[in-house]
């Protein structure tokens, strides 16, 4: 950290390493015993995150740091975040094209995967046909939680009801029955006042966790993840 702030960059994206022998096959030539734990990741990242406020740049969502004047923080602070698969962005476009095998495509519409093999990928456009592999089309309730979504992993914070409002949907559909949040809040890790939700500082990385709480797909079968923490 100490090398890499004395080249002053304008900002700063942390990422942990990311162990998913299931999709990488070579990973699996690693032994899982010697990795890091939740709690020693976790003590890594507040350690980075500590010489990087320390160093004069500002903690954004959670794992982006910038400079006070970058756009990033600026977007930060005014509320004006965004995030998509590249991190967190200040760019406020809703269509974004995936170039490249695995690559993934977002539109208003859904989503979109280029093929993963880079074979099979290469073979595709050689034949001039689409790389697309797999999509799936988003339901207004997706749109929905999505945004709810962003807002938590931008600002550690969210108003359902104004969301909820400007798509139709009562705020209780996120928050009535929902077991995982029950015990988020219980455990100390969120309040939710009157359909606000707020992380505890204490508790950023923890935000995944709280975003998964009002994800509907979240632990759905065939699907393969690193872990959050």
């Amino acid at each position: 950290m100490e090398a890499a702030i004395e080249m002053r960059p304008d900002r700063f994206s942390v990422f942990g390493y990311a162990h998913v022998p299931g999709f990488k096959k070579h990973q699996r030539l690693i032994d899982e015993n010697v990795l890091a734990g939740a709690q020693e990741r976790n003590e890594q990242a507040e350690a980075i995150a500590g010489a990087l406020v320390a160093a004069g740049y500002i903690r954004i969502g959670l794992d982006h740091f910038a400079l006070p004047k970058d756009d990033l923080a600026v977007a930060s602070e005014s509320g004006r975040l965004h995030r998509n698969f590249q991190g967190y962005t200040t760019d406020e476009c809703r269509t974004l094209i995936g170039l490249g095998a695995s690559s993934i495509g977002r539109f208003a519409e859904g989503y979109v995967q280029n093929e993963v093999p880079l074979g099979l990928y290469a073979k595709r456009i050689s034949e001039g046909a689409l790389a697309t592999t797999k999509g799936y089309a988003m339901t207004a309730q997706d749109r929905f939680r999505a945004e709810v979504i962003e807002r938590l992993m931008c600002d550690f914070r969210v108003d359902l009801s104004t969301i909820a409002a400007s798509h139709g949907f009562d705020p209780k559909l996120l928050t009535d029955n929902n077991t995982r949040l029950r015990e988020l809040v219980d455990d100390g890790v969120v309040d939710l006042n009157a359909d606000v939700v707020q992380v505890c500082d204490d508790n950023r990385f923890m935000i995944r966790a709280v975003a998964s709480a009002f994800d509907a797909y979240f632990g759905s079968a065939g699907r393969s993840f690193s872990k959050a923490a």
